[in-house]
C-alpha cells in the first residue's frame, strides 16, 4: 500500500471531499460544493488516499449545482497539487 496525497485549492468555500474512485488506471479524488451562497475566499484541502498502485493521472473532481468540472493535479516532491480553474 501506498499513500497518495492531495493538496487542492479551490477558487470558493463551501467544498466537501466525498472520497476516491478508480476510472480508467487514474485515481479520481470527489468533492462537491452544492450551496447557494459561497464565500469568494480561495479554500484550501489536504487529502489522503492509501492505494494498491501508483495511478496513471491524478484528477480532481468537483460537483456543483451548475454541473462540475474536472481537473489533473501535477505531482511536486511526492504530493500532487492542484488549482480549480
Amino acid at each position: 500500500m501506498m499513500k497518495v496525497v492531495l493538496e487542492v485549492t479551490f477558487r470558493m468555500g463551501g467544498v466537501n471531499f466525498r472520497g476516491t474512485r478508480w476510472e480508467d488506471g487514474n485515481l479520481i479524488f470527489e468533492f462537491e460544493r452544492l450551496g447557494d451562497a459561497f464565500i469568494q475566499v480561495l479554500s484550501y484541502q489536504r487529502v489522503e488516499a492509501e492505494v494498491e498502485k501508483i495511478p496513471k493521472k491524478v484528477l480532481v473532481e468537483l460537483k456543483t449545482k451548475e454541473g462540475g468540472k474536472v481537473f489533473e493535479a501535477f505531482e511536486r516532491n511526492g504530493q500532487y497539487l492542484a488549482v480549480e480553474p
